[in-house]
């Protein structure tokens, strides 16, 4: 995933003190009324490994939960913006797959979201916090609460086997591309195992060059053949791992985007996807929303969320709020 450009805009706080970070927290939450400010100030401008540095230090100095003194003097979509922020990432990503199988019906979307966007050591990680959390394996849970072609790419995913050496092989890419276009266009019916394992298993550079060839062979883009082919969570699945493969922060916008849009926001969505991605790659993914929704993420935040929640949310995307 190297050759695709990363820039956050959470960063490390340099100097960083939690012990002078866990006052300003305290007193903010201490007496009536809460300073959600001074919360904002300091929880949006360090990474999650900071803040779980401040929430030991403030066990440390008061005896108390940080986590449930934040929840206790705040509310709605801010209270559940800052508990995200305050969550181990493997964990908080573990607990998002978890309540998406949970109860009646599937939220795929959330599968589709982490699992086909995360590296071998990404996926290993959030296999251990779901096991250490939920004391049951992932994958069991991805048989039981999937079927047919969408179970067989989340098993895929889950094992967590792709090749990573970004090593490409032209002749392997155009032969894979033809074994492509044997088991969907040029087939009645859709041979969809190739697809699984070329899609699961090729190296991210490798599946770049296989687009290519498949565009060169065909003279569109594989993304038309997926569209004809599958439908469903499969259709989706199969694009997300080669949307996020061609460009990831793109795929990123679109799924922020679809989060505001239509009736309602997705607040939960909105929530995970500036959590998880203001550490990696959000400058990015903010000029890839402005140039496909014809306005700033900034702005369709502002006009989509309100209070503390908002100016918080804007703070982590590095835009002033």
């Amino acid at each position: 995933m190297s050759y695709q450009q990363r820039t956050p805009t959470v960063v490390p706080a340099n100097p960083f003190d939690p012990r002078a970070d866990a006052e300003i927290l305290r007193k903010a939450m201490k007496g009536f009324g809460t300073d959600e400010k001074a919360i904002i100030n300091v929880l949006a401008h360090r990474t999650n490994a900071q803040r779980l540095r401040i929430d030991y230090e403030f066990k440390t100095m008061y005896g108390k939960d940080l986590v449930k003194d934040l929840k206790s003097e705040t509310s709605g979509n801010f209270e559940n913006l800052l508990v995200a922020m305050m969550t181990p990432l493997p964990e908080y990503y573990a607990k998002e797959l978890h309540d998406a199988m949970e109860g009646a019906g599937t939220d795929e979307d959330v599968l589709i979201e982490i699992l086909c966007t995360k590296s071998n050591e990404e996926i290993m990680v959030i296999r251990d916090a779901f096991r250490k959390k939920y004391h049951r394996s992932l994958e069991e849970d991805l048989m039981g609460d999937t079927s047919g072609t969408f179970k067989r790419l989340m098993v895929s995913l889950c094992n967590a086997n792709r090749d990573e050496s970004m090593m490409v092989n032209p002749e392997a890419a155009r032969a894979d591309a033809q074994a492509l276009l044997r088991a969907g266009e040029l087939k009645l019916g859709t041979d969809e195992s190739t697809f699984n394992a070329i899609l699961c298993q090729r190296n991210w550079a490798q599946l770049q060059l296989i687009f290519q060839e498949y565009q060169n062979l065909t003279g569109h883009d594989i993304e038309k053949a997926i569209k004809n082919e599958f439908s469903g969570h499969e259709e989706q699945g199969f694009l997300a791992v080669i949307r996020s493969i061609k460009n990831q922060s793109a795929y990123f916008a679109k799924l922020l985007n679809k989060s505001m849009k239509g009736l309602g926001t997705n607040d939960r969505a909105l929530i995970r996807l500036v959590v998880t991605r203001c550490e990696i790659d959000m400058v990015e993914i903010k000029r890839e929303y402005q140039a496909n929704y014809g306005e700033s993420l900034a702005e369709a935040i502002k006009g989509d969320t309100s209070g503390h929640y908002k100016k918080c949310l804007l703070h982590l995307i590095g835009e002033p709020a």
